[in-house]
Parts: structure tokens; C-alpha cells; sequence
């Protein structure tokens, strides 16, 4: 990690122009970012990302009555250009038309020679009449295919070979009651493949003494092979026939195939080209690839060649966690670790192996934050993504000692990332190809052995240090898709299914590209699956869940009850010690359950599964991060220190930051929708009955632990950028300084799970770039540098915002009463003080309450305090604030501020007689009861 404390110096990079927000680099390469869906607006984990690999279709009006079949229903390349007819189960086939009078027909060909001419379809194998229904769906298929509830529907007889026919060129027409052709459109096949070929057995490679067994789900394949090579780009040695039984197409090769490389070559129609074709693909289930997934090496994850020393053991040296509630997370880019880190040998930087030099900058800070509490290491997508090139040879770096001598308001060091931004070995990582395998390119070889081993080596050494893994998962989308392309996988195999498509069957894209479709049971067994992978064979301690609104609440739950499952004597894993979260965002074609229940922040309610709460975001920073960056929150100077951009007269500042403070103390008390809080109008409420400014509930969970509280993460500005674009422009960077510690503090102190960006602790810049998934590592150094010199932090600076964000982890995991692990605890105990009409702007009081004695009604959690008082102030100026109920107790600053590096907090006083506590400007004063104290 750059930016860290060395035994006499600190890293700091010279200043450099920040990439602005008209030319945030996106995903497609250019300088201009994508539009975000206007839905979106408060969504924290959306980022431009990658453009969509197809476009959604305009949706088409179906065929007047008498009309011929013409070209608008035949596509450029091929038979119908469209899919809007369900197949939804073996017996039944959906279709959105209105005329009572229309029969329909089935037109299958093998060989998808099908074609339209003279207004009809020629070419084809077979002809089905369908019966209509005169019944809607069944409830089960209404259930899962919501969106398409009002559609008609048709029988298919059941002497049809249903089987035979999807591996074939589908179509349906329609004709009128004179027989005249209507409409034709292609079919959606997910259901009817459900409903046959649903499969619960073994897939992959399954390793014995003297065979190995492959497994591939490919229901509609025509024919599957498996070809074998010398070596990851070696010729090829040998092709072996695979049999299929019920979808699934096996083969059992001697032992000696192990450690070869292999693709599977699957004949299969393919309804992007309208033929039939013939993909090689990588094994959906592979365990090891070559280098960028150009061929999956066969081998046995569990061989002990692959293991480092003691890996099996590794469950016995698990840090410590008593409870989810007791969880804070870091998140951090593996790259971003080390890729400018002196103390780390060159060979490895920005790779796996950078985590187990134990006296390395990063590792030594990392070790200072566990030892203050931290419990957890977030890192950004490790599996095999697309966009990096896994052969080092092939990177191409910018000049960084050039740039640095450029001024810092040049265009150059801009021009110079967006040159090479494609070939450089920088991105975020959430352009998934295969989710089972760890990335080649943080790996010393990312041929063979190299990656397993190093992943597992880099999990050991971070649970060595007292913390545990997460891994950043991204199951919503994935890179490509078609059959063409080394990095399209699933939609090779199995064209269609894997991917959510509209109702005129183009590919969905509000994920950022080829969305997936976790309500198709084989896609959400994957995703289990997967997950299982990763929890045993790499003991990963938790799961990052990328635009988890897109993916079904069942498939998280099955998800979360799979790995609870999981023991120390039978896996060698302890699964209740692994915790979910995710990014709850509700929007897209899953908004408001329109593909079922999706797993958004409101319907995760009650699941135990975390979601990020940008409710707490938006009110600290102000605005939300798809706004006016300049939009002032509770701590950048609403109201208090207006900055200039206009945000309503004094009246209207006043009562918005009132509104804040509401949201961020039902944030402060576990963003429980059954909170009730005093608000600012003097009326009580529910969190659920508070709402934001777009009129979503505030608080929405039933358990302290499925709120993900943060104020900034890799796709937003870094904290000191918020902080230094809100507030305005002449303040010091003194008082900067105070600001983000005093966002940090409110994230560290309340009840859930806290949750902070990497580098936010010494003031890290990525020079206001918000979406810098691509922007090398240049503009991702973890060290302060903004565009004008005057914002740019001192070492002094660094060392002190350090020195407080230590403290304030240490004052966390001083006492439980910051960690409450029930919604009944925290409704019993929290309580918030300066609240209704006559409250002091700026000022959030918070007390939580322990058994004062053995007849107290509640349970003693502390040892030491019986009383905690939380103050945050973030007025410029001292406050000094008079509680009534906070009166004649035994408080005191808590020991740690008392001694405090910071002069300011250190002058924090309580007067017991009156409940007067007094709290200097910009400061989180802790004010506590020692156990002892009696009145």
C-alpha cells in the first residue's frame, strides 16, 4: 500500500491534474461516461463499467390482422429478429396476443434453415398446432415469470419430443381466423428448460483414484465434445465424444488427463446468429485456466501440491468473531495494495503474493488497523475478469516521473492514462468471464498452479493478521456473451439461458452489460455453487455482492443457508462465521419485484444479509454521488458553512439539515425501520415512516446487521475528495482534516456494520475521480494529491487523521454498546437527544444505556461502562449543549480521546449538575460511565 508510514518517511506523490467529471474515463474507452438510469441516482455501486454488449431492442408492434409475414419480422442476419413467445414449461408456451381468434403454430428446424417467403416459413423439420388455454398461467409460472402474467397461453401436445425439439431453430406464428399469417416470433426457453432439465448432480470435473468424470449441463446442444492440448498454448492431442443423459453430457478420461488443458466444443443453435455453430468454451465448473481463460486446465483443487503449509489448518487460526454485529470492513484493491509499495519485491506487486510480506508498508499499516479493532478486508473482484491481460509482458505503463513534472492543471496526465488505459494491468475487476477461478493477472504465472496457490497464500496471511477475507462477487452480469470470444463463456453452452433477457428477448443491460438471470434454477445453482467454491477451497471469510438487487432473494437465501451449512469436520470451514452483503439497489427490469423478488434493500429485510445503506451516505456527504458534487451534507457545512452553491435560503438549509441529521441518527441506530426516533418536526416516528428525499423509507432493516453503514467506496469519491469539493473553497486544510475524521467517526460509532474505503484514513485522493475502475494506477494511488496545491495534506496531516481513525476503531471495540447485536438491544438502549423543533443545528447527541445494577431490566453487555454518550458536533465553532436526562452521571471522555493526539477533543467537558457537555468545533466527543461509578 502506498501512502504509508515508513520508519522515517512517508510516501507522497506529487500533485497531478484530476480527471474531471465530463471526462471520467468510462468502460467503453472513451473520455465520456455512460448515463446512469435516473433510478439510480442514489445508488452507490452502479459505475460505468463496461457498454452493453447489445442493445436493447424498441419494442414491436405485432402484425395487423391480414398482413403478410415481411421483412420486419426477419432479421439482417438471419430467420426472426426477435424472441417475444415463452416456452414456459414442457406443456405450455406463452404469448402476449389479444385476438381470441388466433391460433398458433410451432415451426422447429435442426439445422435452422428456416426462412420467410412469399409471406411464409419454409425450411423447417416440423409443424405443431398449439391449443389454446383458455386458463391463465399457473400460479408457480406467474411466480416466476411475473412480468409476463397477462399473456396467453397455448398447449403443446404431448406427444411432442420436447427434448428433440429445443435443441433446434424455434419459432412461433401466428394466424387469424382465415388462416392468413399474423406475426412470427422466436421463443424464450429458460422455463421449459427448468421444468425438464433441472439438475442437482455433480457438474465439472470429478476427480476418483484412476478416472476423472466431466460434467456439462448443455440441454440443448446437439452434439459436445471435449478437446484436449499439450500445455496452455500447445497443439491439440486429442478429441473425445461426450454422451448425453437428461441434459447433461459426461465423459469419464483416465487420471492421466490431469493437469492437461482442455475446451469443451459444443454444437449448438445460437439464436444471435440463427445458425447452427460449433463454440469452443471453457468448463463453466473450471477450477484452473490459462492464461485470460484461453483453455481450462484440468486439476484437482484439492491436490496437496496446491495447498501452502498448513493450509488445512488455516480454520483453526480464523481470527476471532463472536458475532456478525462486531464485523468492520476495509476495502481495498488488490492492486492498490502494492503496486507502488518499495517494501514489497518488484516481482510481486499488485499481485496475490504482495500480502505476505510481513514487514511491508501495507502489511505493518494493516496490522496497526487490526490491531484496533478492524476485523475485515474487502477485496475488489479477484476471479477472472476480462479486462486486465493476465501476460505481464504485454502491459504498457505511463511514465510517472514525466507526469509528475506536468502542472498540475495539464490536460497530459489525463491523455497519457486514456492512451494505454486498455493495455495497462489497472481495473476494478467487475467484467466477470469465469467466477470460479482466481485472476491470472495478480498471479507471479497465470498459467498452472501459480494463482490457486497465491490466493491461498494471500487469504492465510491477512487471517494471520488478524483479519478476515471478503470477496467482492459479481454474479449480476458478465462480460460477453454470443459465440464468439474467449472471455463468453455460459452463452456459449447453453445460448439463451444464462442471460435475462426483455420481452422482445434482446439482452438486458442495467447491470452494465449481459445481465444474468438468477431466477433460472440452473444460474442461481451456479452462483451457489460457486460460492461454495470459494467458502472451502479458498476459506474466504465473507461475500461482496455486486448489484445484488439484481440477483432473487431466493438465490441469497439458498446462498446464505448453503454456507451456514458448512463445518469444520466435514469442510473444513465454519459457515456461520461467514457473512453477506451487498448493494440492495432496486432498479433496472427487476425494479419493484417486476422479475420476482428481487434482493433489494427493503425485500432483504429480516434475512441477516447486510446491504449497503446509502441513506447515511447522502446525509453525511450531502446530495448523493450522481448529483451536483457540490451539494452540501450534515458534516461538508449545510446551512452552517454554505459553500455557494445554491441549495434553498437559510429557512430551507436549516430544515434539510434537520432532515439529515434525522436519517443518519436512524442510520446511528441500525437503520431499523421499527426505530422510533423524535424527529425534527417533534413528531415520533418509525425508521420506515421517515422518508428520503425521493420517498424511500430511511430505515428498512430488522437487524442491526444487514445495514452496510459507509460514507464513500471505490465507485464514489474518496472521503477527503467529497470533503474537499463540498465544503468551501477558502477552508483549511486544517479544518478538512476534521471533517473527515469526524465522517469516519459517525460510520465507526454506530450500531450495524461500518464499513470504510481504503485510504480514507490517510486522506487518500484519486483526484475527485469517482469512477476510476479504469483509470491506472496513477490516479488510484492511495496518496493526497488534489488539483489545487493548497488541498494537498501535509505528512503531519496524514499522521494525525491516521492517529484519530485508530482511535475511534479502538473506542468501537472498547464496548459492546457500539456493537449491539439485536434490533431489541439497540431499541431498548440507544436513545438520541437533540432531536424535535428546538434541536441545535449540527449537533447529534447520542447515549446508549447498559444495566445499571443487577435489578436493571435489561442485560449487563459491558464490563467496564454502564453509560455511553456520543457527541457529534460538526459546527465550526464550540457547542455547548445542555441534556436534562444525561444529567447527574458519572461521565468522563473516554479514556483513549483523553489522551488523544488531537488538542481539540481533548478540551471536551461534561458537567454533571446540569447534563452540560461542552465539545469543541468539528470534534466526535465520547463521554462514558465507568462501571464503578455510583451516585
Amino acid at each position: 500500500m502506498q501512502m504509508l508510514l515508513h520508519a522515517n518517511s512517508l510516501l507522497l506523490a506529487p500533485t497531478t491534474s484530476r480527471l474531471s467529471a465530463s471526462a471520467s474515463p468510462g468502460r467503453s474507452g472513451t473520455a465520456q461516461p455512460l448515463p446512469r438510469p435516473a433510478h439510480s441516482a442514489r445508488a452507490a455501486g452502479l459505475g460505468t463499467r463496461r457498454p452493453p454488449a447489445v442493445a436493447a431492442a424498441s419494442p414491436r408492434t405485432p402484425m395487423a390482422v391480414g398482413e403478410e409475414c415481411d421483412a420486419a419480422a426477419v432479421a439482417s442476419q438471419g430467420f426472426v429478429s426477435d424472441a417475444r413467445a415463452y416456452w414456459v414449461t414442457r406443456s405450455l408456451i406463452a404469448w402476449n396476443v389479444n385476438d381470441q381468434d388466433t391460433s398458433l403454430f410451432l415451426y422447429a428446424s435442426r439445422d435452422a434453415t428456416m426462412h420467410v417467403s412469399d409471406g411464409a416459413i419454409h425450411g423447417y423439420d416440423s409443424k405443431i398446432e398449439l391449443e389454446p388455454e383458455h386458463a391463465s398461467l399457473p400460479d408457480n409460472v406467474a411466480e416466476k415469470f411475473p412480468f409476463i402474467r397477462s399473456y396467453r397461453t397455448f398447449r403443446v401436445p404431448s406427444s411432442v419430443d420436447v427434448a428433440s425439439l429445443v435443441k433446434c431453430q424455434l419459432a412461433v406464428a401466428s394466424y387469424d381466423a382465415h388462416g392468413r399469417h399474423q406475426d412470427v416470433t422466436g421463443l424464450q426457453l429458460p422455463g421449459v428448460l427448468d421444468d425438464m432439465f433441472a439438475y442437482t448432480g455433480p457438474l465439472g470435473a470429478v476427480f476418483s483414484d484412476k478416472d476423472v468424470d466431466l460434467y456439462l449441463w448443455a440441454p440443448t446442444a446437439q452434439d459436445v465434445r471435449v478437446c484436449f492440448y499439450d500445455g496452455p498454448a500447445g497443439p491439440l492431442l486429442q478429441t473425445v465424444q461426450l454422451k448425453e443423459l437428461n441434459g447433461v453430457w459426461n465423459v469419464t478420461v483416465p487420471r492421466y488427463r490431469e493437469n492437461q488443458y482442455y475446451l469443451y466444443e459444443v454444437k449448438v443453435y445460437h439464436p444471435s446468429t440463427s445458425q447452427v455453430v460449433k463454440c469452443l468454451a471453457d468448463d463453466p465448473y473450471a477450477r484452473g485456466l490459462s492464461a485470460n481463460g484461453t483453455r481450462t486446465w484440468l486439476v484437482d483443487i484439492n491436490s496437496e501440491t496446491l495447498k501452502p503449509a498448513s493450509w488445512d489448518e488455516l480454520s483453526d487460526e480464523k481470527p476471532n468473531l463472536e458475532s456478525f454485529s462486531d464485523i468492520s470492513i476495509y476495502e481495498l484493491h488488490i492492486r492498490d495494495f502494492s503496486a507502488h509499495d518499495s517494501t514489497v519485491d518488484c516481482n510481486s506487486h499488485g499481485g496475490f503474493r504482495a500480502f505476505t510480506f510481513q514487514d511491508s508498508a501495507g502489511i505493518r499499516h494493516l496490522r496497526k488497523l487490526s490491531a484496533a479493532g478492524l476485523t475485515h478486508v474487502h477485496l475488489l473482484p479477484s476471479f477472472h475478469f476480462a479486462s486486465v491481460d493476465d501476460n505481464k509482458s504485454n502491459w504498457k505503463f505511463v511514465d510517472e516521473a514525466q507526469l509528475a513534472k506536468l502542472p498540475p492543471g495539464s490536460d497530459e496526465q489525463q491523455a497519457a492514462i486514456v492512451s494505454i488505459q486498455q493495455e495497462d494491468p489497472y481495473n476494478w475487476g467487475y467484467d466477470p468471464v469465469l467466477w470460479g477461478v482466481p485472476k491470472g493477472s495478480y498471479a507471479s504465472n497465470p498459467d498452472g498452479p501459480s494463482r490457486i496457490i497465491e490466493y491461498r497464500q494471500m487469504v492465510q496471511a491477512l487471517n494471520r493478521i488478524g483479519l478476515r477475507v471478503v470477496m467482492d462477487v459479481v454474479y449480476n452480469h458478465l462480460d460477453s456473451s454470443g459465440p464468439f470470444g474467449v472471455s463468453s463463456v455460459l452463452d456459449k453452452i447453453v445460448p439463451g439461458y444464462y442471460l435475462r433477457r426483455n420481452v422482445n428477448g434482446q439482452i438486458e443491460n442495467s447491470a452494465a452489460m449481459n445481465n444474468t438471470a438468477s431466477e433460472h434454477f440452473m444460474v442461481d445453482r451456479l452462483i451457489v455453487d460457486d460460492l461454495l467454491n470459494w467458502a472451502i477451497n479458498y476459506k474466504v471469510d465473507g461475500f461482496r455482492f455486486d448489484l445484488m438487487g439484481h440477483i432473487m432473494k431466493n438465490t441469497m437465501i439458498r446462498a446464505k443457508s448453503a454456507i451456514q451449512s458448512l463445518t469444520r469436520d466435514v469442510h473444513g470451514v465454519d459457515g456461520s462465521k461467514i457473512y453477506l452483503y451487498g448493494e440492495g439497489w432496486d432498479f433496472g427490469e427487476v425494479a419493484q419485484n417486476k422479475r420476482g423478488i428481487n434482493a433489494s434493500q427493503i425485500n432483504m429485510s429480516g434475512t441477516g444479509i447486510g446491504s449497503f445503506n446509502d441513506r447515511i451516505r447522502d446525509s453525511v456527504n450531502g446530495g448523493n454521488p450522481f448529483g451536483n458534487p457540490l451539494q452540501q451534507g450534515f458534516s461538508t457545512g449545510l446551512f452552517l458553512e454554505p459553500n455557494g452553491y445554491y441549495q434553498g435560503n437559510e429557512a430551507d438549509t436549516r430544515r434539510e439539515l434537520a432532515t439529515y441529521a434525522d436519517h443518519i441518527q436512524i442510520g446511528l441506530a441500525g437503520n431499523l425501520k421499527d426505530y422510533v426516533l423524535r424527529t425534527h418536526t417533534g413528531e415520533a416516528k418509525k425508521g420506515s415512516d421517515i422518508y428520503t428525499f425521493d420517498g424511500s423509507p430511511v430505515g428498512y432493516t430488522s437487524s442491526p446487521v444487514e445495514t452496510i453503514n459507509y460514507v464513500s467506496a471505490h465507485d464514489n469519491e474518496t472521503l477527503f475528495d467529497i470533503v474537499s469539493i463540498k465544503t468551501p473553497i477558502g477552508l483549511s486544510i486544517d479544518e478538512k482534516c476534521r471533517i473527515n475524521h469526524l465522517a469516519s467517526s459517525m460510520i465507526a460509532l454506530s450500531q450495524g456494520i461500518p464499513f470504510f474505503h481504503a485510504g480514507d484514513e490517510i486522506l487518500r485522493s484519486k483526484s475527485l475521480d469517482r469512477d476510476s475502475y479504469n483509470s491506472g494506477d496513477w490516479f488510484n494511488k492511495i496518496e493526497p494529491r488534489l488539483e489545487n496545491p493548497s488541498f494537498r495534506p501535509s505528512k503531519n496531516h496524514i499522521l494525525s487523521v491516521f492517529d484519530n481513525f485508530v482511535d475511534i476503531l479502538k473506542i468501537r471495540y472498547s464496548s459492546p454498546l457500539f456493537r449491539l447485536s439485536t434490533a431489541s438491544d439497540i431499541e431498548q438502549r440507544v436513545r438520541f437527544h437533540n432531536t424535535g423543533p428546538s434541536m441545535v443545528p449540527g449537533v447529534i447527541v447520542m447515549s446508549i444505556k447498559d444495566a445499571q445494577n443487577e435489578k436493571c431490566e435489561m442485560a449487563q453487555l459491558d464490563k467496564n461502562f454502564s453509560y455511553v454518550v456520543t457527541i457529534f458536533n460538526v459546527c465550526p465553532h464550540e457547542v455547548t449543549i445542555e441534556i436534562h436526562d444525561l444529567a447527574s452521571l458519572g461521565l468522563g471522555l473516554h479514556p483513549i480521546q483523553v489522551v488523544s493526539s488531537d488538542a481539540l477533543v481533548r478540551q471536551s467537558a461534561y458537567e454533571a449538575s446540569k447534563g452540560r457537555f461542552t465539545v469543541p468545533r468539528r470534534t466526535t466527543a465520547v463521554f462514558v460511565q465507568p462501571r464503578a461509578y455510583t451516585v
